[in-house]
């Protein structure tokens, strides 16, 4: 972990009071659920691709639990390496660890815990492809991601991000304990979604990132150039996601709605790229508009994913 600094977390627990409620709830913190909700969106729907119908529904159960633990261990092993720069940053500075309601002993125990559980319960009650890709996807997050690319590299949320994408295929192996191209589309959906989705969050705390040396792309570039990034995976995101159409995967119902979700997106990207020429800052830059758009849109397009089987 980098020595940028001493968090209150590595001071003697014994001088902060920790009610039972509130360490339950530091302990749920520590798996971050609203990000895990995202993964789960992305999960559940690509099941219903893969079954053209309804999956087993205890399966799907299943599979959600074991992704939850499994991302939630993956979280908690980031907050706990994390836990330096996480005390410096204002975003972060109410993290469990910071506060000192978790310790960081406490906190790798949990989040190596929860990895072991998921893994197993994936490969006991689903299948080990499923097993081997989420024991995967927390290991490329903590270690690739977290541990390696994170404070070395402006491509780190490129390449990291890919950890976000393996649920995809989680959730198409989960039912047929084999790969498609289908699922590799979706993936590559979310691989190109990332960045975009990522970057104009960046652009707006990159005050934070600077401070504590973490070279997001935001903090090293003009917001000119990052805009024209968002823009470039933007169309490439759009693009892929209509190849599930002409290779059978999906009908009408599902393309309808990937063109209008696209097209908005690129409407609000390329918005955010004239703003950013124009050199407007601040508030009026309105990045975050492409950032809450941008789970909106993944929101609609694996809705129309689970939806459109019923409509062929």
């Amino acid at each position: 972990m980098g020595e940028l600094g001493t968090s209150p977390s590595s001071t003697d627990s014994s001088r902060i009071r920790r009610p039972f409620g509130a360490r339950v709830k530091a302990f749920v913190a520590l798996t971050k659920p609203r990000i895990i909700e995202l993964l789960l969106i992305t999960t559940v729907p690509v099941m219903f691709l893969a079954e053209q119908g309804v999956p087993d529904l205890w399966l799907v159960l299943i599979t959600c639990v074991g992704g939850y633990l499994s991302a939630g261990g993956a979280n908690a092993l980031n907050m706990w390496y994390d836990r330096d720069i996480d005390a410096l940053m204002d975003r972060t500075s109410q993290r469990p660890l910071v506060t000192g309601m978790v310790s960081p002993a406490e906190c790798l125990v949990f989040g190596i815990s929860l990895a072991v559980i998921s893994t197993l319960l994936f490969g006991f009650a689903v299948n080990w492809l499923s097993a081997w890709l989420s024991l995967g996807a927390l290991l490329f997050y903590v270690v690739v991601y977290t541990m390696i690319l994170k404070r070395r590299t402006s491509q780190n949320i490129v390449w990291g991000g890919i950890a976000g994408c393996l649920p995809v295929l989680i959730g198409w192996s989960s039912v047929t304990d084999s790969m498609s191209w289908a699922p590799v589309i979706l993936f590559l959906v979310m691989f190109f979604w990332t960045p975009p989705h990522y970057w104009p969050l960046s652009m707006k705390v990159k005050d934070d990132y600077a401070r504590v040396g973490v070279p997001m792309l935001p903090v090293i570039a003009s917001n000119k150039v990052v805009a024209k990034q968002i823009v470039l995976y933007s169309w490439v995101m759009v693009v892929v996601s209509l190849l599930l159409t002409p290779l059978g995967y999906t009908g009408w119902f599902y393309t309808a709605v990937a063109l209008v979700a696209g097209g908005f997106w690129l409407w609000e990207a390329h918005g955010l790229q004239n703003r950013a020429k124009a050199e407007v800052t601040g508030a009026k830059l309105k990045e975050m508009r492409l950032f809450h758009w941008s789970i909106t849109y993944v929101s609609l397009l694996f809705v129309a994913v689970a939806v459109d089987p019923f409509l062929r």
